[in-house]
């Protein structure tokens, strides 16, 4: 390309509503209903492979192929006041990321700039070094840690030869993968054309679906239409129109879960959620707590659907125990919005237990990223109970423990420290309900099963008149009885 074809120096400007995706390579929507099959789209004519995404790509159908390891450098960049052991931290991350995607991280970039640049994210001179790294290392593709502008991934594609991703491609990616419900893969493929959708490429004129009108002689008629619909203009429609298909599948199932909640809600029973970084244990406690058999693997978002389990606790009260997807930093927004109704049972919680992973190298930062996405999805209020995970591989849970008030420690694969963490939590919901006194009169039997029903009575004995009780109500239970209430 020369200047001419674009910005400065050949570069692409960003601009406002700038589609620029090539859906010759698309997205992988693992276990997708094929209402529009895209695999006409796929890039057969490429002789070089450099990655699965771009105009670079192969033909697996994916951001990352999985064919084959692919070799990939992972660029960070410090901005402005940023702590640049901060920005390593988060490239260990994002190697790790890259691993369970199915690929090897052979190198890395870091910068430390002021503000990003708006055509290549990297300053010029960082962009040749990475180029000349990439050559060097053979690399098939880059991975950002930070998200890229279309504009920004279609220049630096063109710079280095190679496909460009983020880190929000990566994580689709995991998700594509590991979604194995009906309502986990409509709203990973959701998420994956919301990223998907800005990033169109179109091929101009050669690509019209349709001519104008024609003269006998062959020629164009005066006054006639243009080329007509361009493929870009196609591909946009088809995707607009599955986004369109996947919000009403998951309003439909949104319908569902507030049918589920009303039914959990009659029967009383306190919900908790547990919720945590990616990685931090959660499966293995429901399993330790409840032997629900949930899939644990040690690697990044292994489990994506949540699963609920009826549990006792020490004293006696029933509770509704359910494992979340989770949580990392620089969650893609994407995600958030496509997987609110999953995520919805935290904020209808009435206690989140919040698993950390007490053997990172920086647990408080894992602990702040999972409150901005409990804060995005509305469950920032709920009730939290911190627990510290991994008690066998780190001395340094005791120590978090020490120093965080109200925490507790837990070995959730040994089972160290969970009938505490039970006890706990009994405590906690018990300081969200009141003690009552109460007075039933000996024909309204009724009304004396539906006390023991709602709530825990702690005495009960023949009064005047009736049925004198002391016992422990939620505020609804509360509300309800009040008619037979002692003042």
């Amino acid at each position: 390309m020369t200047p001419a074809d674009g910005g400065p120096d050949g570069v692409d400007e960003a601009q406002s509503g700038d589609l620029d995706y090539d859906l010759d390579t698309p997205w992988d929507a693992a276990g997708a209903v094929p209402d529009d099959d895209f695999s006409d789209l796929l890039d057969e004519e490429e002789e070089s492979h450099r990655g699965a995404f771009g105009d670079y790509g192969g033909t697996s159908g994916a951001l990352i192929d999985r064919s084959f390891r692919e070799r990939i450098i992972v660029v960070g960049v410090t901005l402005g006041g940023g702590d640049p052991e901060r920005t390593e931290l988060d490239l260990d991350e994002l190697a790790m990321l890259v691993d369970t995607a199915g690929a090897d991280v052979v190198g890395r970039i870091l910068q430390r700039r002021p503000n990003p640049d708006p055509a290549t994210y990297l300053g010029k001179g960082k962009v040749t070094e990475l180029k000349e790294l990439s050559e060097a290392l053979d690399c098939d593709t880059v991975v950002f840690d930070d998200e890229l502008s279309p504009a920004q991934q279609r220049n630096l594609e063109k710079q280095l030869g190679r496909t460009a991703l983020d880190r929000t491609a990566v994580i689709l990616d995991i998700f594509a993968q590991n979604a194995s419900s009906v309502e986990g893969k409509a709203q990973v493929e959701l998420a994956q054309l919301r990223y998907l959708q800005p990033r169109l490429r179109g091929k101009g004129k050669g690509l019209s679906q349709q001519a104008g009108g024609m003269s006998a002689g062959g020629g164009a008629r005066v006054g006639s239409r243009g080329p007509g619909e361009t493929q870009l203009e196609t591909d946009r429609r088809r995707i607009t129109r599955r986004i369109h298909k996947l919000e009403a599948d998951l309003r439909a199932i949104s319908h569902q879960r507030d049918t589920q909640h009303k039914q959990r809600t009659r029967s009383r029973a306190a919900q908790v959620a547990i919720v945590g970084y990616t990685n931090a244990g959660k499966s293995t406690l429901l399993n330790q707590l409840s032997g629900a058999g949930v899939l644990v693997e040690d690697r990044l978002f292994a489990t994506l659907d949540a699963t609920t389990r009826r549990l006792q606790l020490p004293g006696g009260e029933a509770v509704l125990l359910t494992d979340t997807v989770g949580f990392v930093r620089k969650l893609p927004h994407q995600l958030v919005e496509s997987f609110k109704s999953t995520l919805r049972v935290a904020a209808e919680a009435d206690l989140l237990v919040h698993v950390v992973d007490g053997s990172a190298p920086d647990p408080q930062s894992h602990i702040d990223a999972v409150r901005d996405v409990l804060a995005e999805i509305g469950a920032g209020d709920v009730p939290e109970l911190i627990c510290f995970n991994k008690a066998d591989r780190s001395d340094e849970v005791t120590r978090l423990v020490r120093s965080t008030e109200g925490a507790v420690g837990i070995s959730a694969l040994t089972g160290a420290g969970v009938e505490h963490l039970l006890f706990t939590i009994g405590d906690r919901l018990r300081h969200q309900t009141t003690v009552v006194d109460l007075l039933i009169p000996f024909d309204r039997g009724d009304v004396l099963a539906e006390v023991h029903r709602e709530g825990e009575v702690l005495r009960e004995e023949v009064g005047e008149g009736g049925m004198a009780l002391t016992a422990r109500l939620d505020e609804a239970a509360s509300a309800k009885l009040r008619e037979w209430q002692l003042a």
